[in-house]
């Protein structure tokens, strides 16, 4: 259960709060005018804490709520600023656009892109097909899977069938331009987890917890 220990504000008002930020690309200022439209002063320095401790828990609930994905995957990486620098964001999709994981790095290398594998396989098993762009990277990290884990997942390399992924980073990106940029990787790793939960549920990837939503939302809150 998410503890809200220590907090003066009312759960339900906390968990709309984050819900609201990690839904929609709205600024930390916009949400602190919304609240004080309702009767609500909330600092805005106070709605970046939730988030902050909220994201990673909403996440860790939605990996084990979601349902499975197919063995063919999209695999691309955008860029998005932290602290200044541009940084990674490795993100996957299966054939369907459903989403398989990301993880962001500060660099865009065989190491960063092998961690991200790593982690994918972790929650969602060994895919059968993986789509890269031209990226030569992305490849030695595939092979350098294959060769490890002596699987054989099939690499198909082509800018042109990688479109899915594309433009399912669109989500982020809004997010992130709203943003301003991150003060570091941590606090941006968080917010994201967070963002690309609420992208998951808005895909329907958990069923059965509610018709819409805001009710699966709450059921996994609770």
């Amino acid at each position: 259960m998410l503890s809200f220990k220590g907090h003066r504000f009312e759960r339900q008002i906390i968990l709309l709060v984050v819900k609201w930020y990690l839904s929609y690309p709205l600024s930390y200022r916009n949400l602190e005018e919304m609240m004080e439209d309702r009767g609500l002063r909330i600092d805005h320095s106070t709605i970046n804490r939730w988030v902050l401790k909220f994201s990673n828990q909403i996440d860790a609930r939605v990996r084990r709520a979601k349902g499975p994905t197919t063995g063919r995957w999209k695999l691309d990486e955008t860029y998005i600023r932290v602290g200044g620098k541009w940084m990674y964001l490795y993100r996957a999709v299966d054939n369907h656009g459903d989403t398989i994981d990301f993880f962001l790095a500060e660099k865009r290398d065989k190491g960063a892109a092998l961690t991200f594998l790593e982690k994918a396989v972790k929650w969602n098993g060994t895919p059968e097909h993986v789509t890269i762009d031209k990226s030569g990277a992305n490849k030695s990290a595939l092979d350098g899977f294959n060769k490890k884990h002596k699987t054989d997942i099939e690499i198909c390399q082509s800018k042109y069938k990688n479109n899915l992924v594309e433009q399912d980073h669109r989500t982020i990106k809004r997010h992130v331009k709203i943003a301003l940029g991150y003060k570091n990787i941590k606090s941006a790793s968080t917010t994201i987890a967070g963002i690309e939960a609420m992208h998951m549920l808005r895909k329907g990837q958990v069923s059965g917890l509610g018709s819409t939503l805001a009710q699966t939302f709450w059921a996994l809150a609770a």
